[in-house]
C-alpha cells in the first residue's frame, strides 16, 4: 500500500483491511473484487490485484508462509527487487539493500553522484549495498528509508541532523539539493473521451468492470468511449449504452494518470425502471454504489453527475 502513497493517505484503509483480512489465508480465499472494493479509492489498482494473488500463491505454493530468501520472495507475484529485498532485510534480516526512492537519494548526496536517474539507479544500489552491515541488516535498511523520509528530504534536508553530515560530499560541496539529478520527464499526450451515467429510476445505476488486466484492471466504472488523442466529441453520442434522452453535465472531469493526463465529457440520462443491461453490464443499487470498487476517476465522474460516490472511511 505505500508504494506510490503516502502513510497518512494509507492508514485508514491498512486498518480496514487487516480487519477483512487478517491473514494470508483470508485474503488467498477472498473474491477479487471484494479486495479492490476495499482498495478503491487508494490507486494504482495493480498492487490490490498483485497483493490477491501473491496471497494465493504463498498459500498454495508456501503453505501459508513467506519465504525468506530475495530470490524465492521475488518469484511471488506482484514482488519485484525492492520489495523482495525489504522483506528479506526486515522481515528475516537478511543482509540485503532495499532501494527505494529515500535510499537512492541519501546514497546520490553521500557521494555527490553526477549520472542522472533513472539510468544512475544499478550504480545507486550497488553503493548501497556496500554501506550495508553484515548485522542487523533489517534496521539498518529501516534506518535508511526513514532518514531519506524525515532528514534527508528532497527540499531544505535537515543536514545539522543527519549522523552522516561529516561525510556526506553533497554537504560538503554545500549544494545537497541537486542530488539526486534525474533526467527530464516527457509527459503523456492528453487522452479524452466520454463517460455515461445512466440511473434507472427505480435507483440503479449502469456499470461495467474494467478486463481483469490493464489500466484499473477489475475495477468497476460507468461506460465510457475510447480514450484517444483524437477524440471527436461530435460523435460521442453514437457510442451511448442504452437508447435514452442524454444530456451532457456542465464540465470536465480531468485526471492523470501516470503516463498521460486525461479529460472525460460526462453524459448523464434517466432509463424506465428494470431496463435489462447491455451485454456485459449490470445495473448497481444507488445505495451500493459507495461499496462498489470505483476508482477515484470513476468517483468524480458520478459525482459530476450528482451521484454520491464518496468511499465510506
Amino acid at each position: 500500500m505505500l508504494q506510490q502513497t503516502t502513510v497518512r493517505a494509507v492508514a485508514p484503509y491498512y486498518a480496514r483491511f487487516l480487519e477483512r483480512f487478517p491473514t494470508v489465508e483470508a485474503l488467498a480465499a477472498a473474491e477479487l473484487a471484494d479486495v479492490l472494493k476495499l482498495w478503491a479509492g487508494l490507486g494504482y489498482y495493480a498492487r490490490a490485484r498483485n497483493l490477491h494473488a501473491c496471497a494465493k500463491a504463498v498459500v498454495e505454493q508456501h503453505a501459508g508462509r513467506f519465504p525468506s530468501t530475495p530470490t524465492a520472495l521475488g518469484a511471488l507475484p506482484g514482488i519485484g527487487p525492492y520489495t523482495a529485498a525489504a522483506i528479506a532485510a526486515i522481515a528475516f534480516d537478511a543482509r540485503t539493500t532495499p532501494v527505494d526512492g529515500n535510499v537512492e537519494r541519501v546514497v546520490a548526496r553521500l557521494f555527490a553522484y553526477e549520472p542522472e536517474l533513472p539510468a544512475a539507479k544499478p550504480a545507486l544500489r550497488r553503493l548501497a549495498e556496500r554501506l550495508t552491515p553484515d548485522a542487523r541488516a533489517g534496521d539498518f535498511a529501516q534506518a535508511l528509508m526513514d532518514l531519506g523520509a524525515t532528514i534527508c528530504t528532497p527540499k531544505k534536508p535537515a543536514c545539522a541532523l543527519c549522523p552522516w553530515s561529516g561525510v556526506c560530499v553533497a554537504r560538503a560541496e554545500d549544494d545537497p539539493e541537486r542530488f539526486p539529478r534525474k533526467a527530464a520527464k516527457t509527459e503523456g499526450q492528453l487522452r479524452r473521451g466520454a463517460a455515461f451515467v445512466a440511473v434507472r429510476v427505480d435507483g440503479f445505476v449502469l456499470v461495467r468492470t474494467r478486463p481483469a488486466r490493464g489500466l484499473l484492471g477489475g475495477m468497476t466504472e460507468v461506460p465510457t468511449t475510447e480514450w484517444s488523442n483524437d477524440f471527436d466529441q461530435q460523435e460521442a453520442l453514437t457510442e451511448v449504452p442504452v437508447a435514452a434522452s442524454w444530456r451532457r453535465v456542465p464540465g470536465i472531469v480531468h485526471y492523470v494518470f501516470t503516463h498521460f493526463p486525461l479529460e472525460l465529457t460526462v453524459y448523464k440520462a434517466k432509463v424506465p425502471a428494470l431496463t435489462d443491461p447491455p451485454p456485459g453490464m449490470r445495473f448497481i443499487a444507488l445505495r451500493d454504489v459507495a461499496g462498489e470498487a470505483f476508482p477515484n476517476l470513476m468517483r468524480k465522474v458520478l459525482a459530476s453527475a450528482g451521484v454520491d460516490a464518496r468511499a465510506a472511511l
